[in-house]
Order: structure tokens, then C-alpha cells, then sequence
């Protein structure tokens, strides 16, 4: 059975950091393509970032935050640090069971989610 278990939302002033973290259990890590998505309310769920053989940030994180995955705990992460009101969201982290050198930045690409962990950002 396939698991991916988002950890480390909160709440944080603007300016702050988290780490998100994203356990995987059920399939092979090291052969998916990961991805963090998140969902702001009254708005449709968008890419952060990707991880493959290389890495997609969406342009306003670019600089502040980072995707990394250990593939021997098998967890990926989402290094957040400059944080802004506007990155107020649910995260999502998402796996494709295919590691290509292509880019996946559409939710529908994806096989398996996570239940999402909330970040808050107060200004």
C-alpha cells in the first residue's frame, strides 16, 4: 500500500522558515518523480516543486525555497526559508512512480498524494 505522510506545517512569522517533510512507503522512491503542490483558499492547487533528475521551482519561490529528497529514509523535503503571507496554503506533497528527464508540473500527472499539511505565514 502506498503512503506519502506530509509533516512539519505550522504557523510562522513573515520572514521565518520551515522544512516540510513527506515519508514514503509502498513503492520505489529512488524511480519517482516528486513533487510539492500546494492549495491557497478560493484558489486551484499549483506546483511549487519537482524533483527528478533535476529540479522545477515555480518562479515566486525561486531563491527561497528548496526540494531535496534522502532516498535512504526515503523522504522528500521542502526547505522553506523567507517566508510570505502570500505562501499561506495547504502543501501537498506528490508522487509520480516514473523518473524521467521530463518535467511533470500538472496535478494530473501525478499517481499518489499525501493529506497535505497547512502552512500559515502571518504578516
Amino acid at each position: 500500500q502506498v503512503q506519502l505522510v506530509e509533516s512539519g506545517g505550522g504557523l510562522v512569522q513573515a520572514g521565518g522558515s520551515l522544512r516540510l517533510s513527506c515519508a514514503t512507503s509502498g513503492r520505489a522512491f529512488t524511480s519517482a518523480t516528486m513533487g510539492w503542490f500546494r492549495q491557497a483558499p478560493g484558489k486551484e492547487r499549483e506546483v511549487v516543486a519537482t524533483n527528478s533528475f533535476s529540479v522545477y521551482y515555480k518562479d515566486s519561490v525561486k531563491g527561497r525555497f528548496t526540494i531535496f529528497r534522502d532516498s535512504t529514509k526515503n523522504t522528500l523535503y521542502l526547505q522553506m526559508k523567507d517566508l510570505k503571507p502570500e505562501d499561506t496554503a495547504v502543501y501537498y506533497c506528490a508522487a509520480k512512480w516514473t523518473r524521467t528527464s521530463k518535467l511533470y508540473l500538472n496535478q494530473d500527472d501525478y499517481d499518489d498524494w499525501g493529506q497535505g499539511t497547512q502552512v500559515t505565514v502571518s504578516s
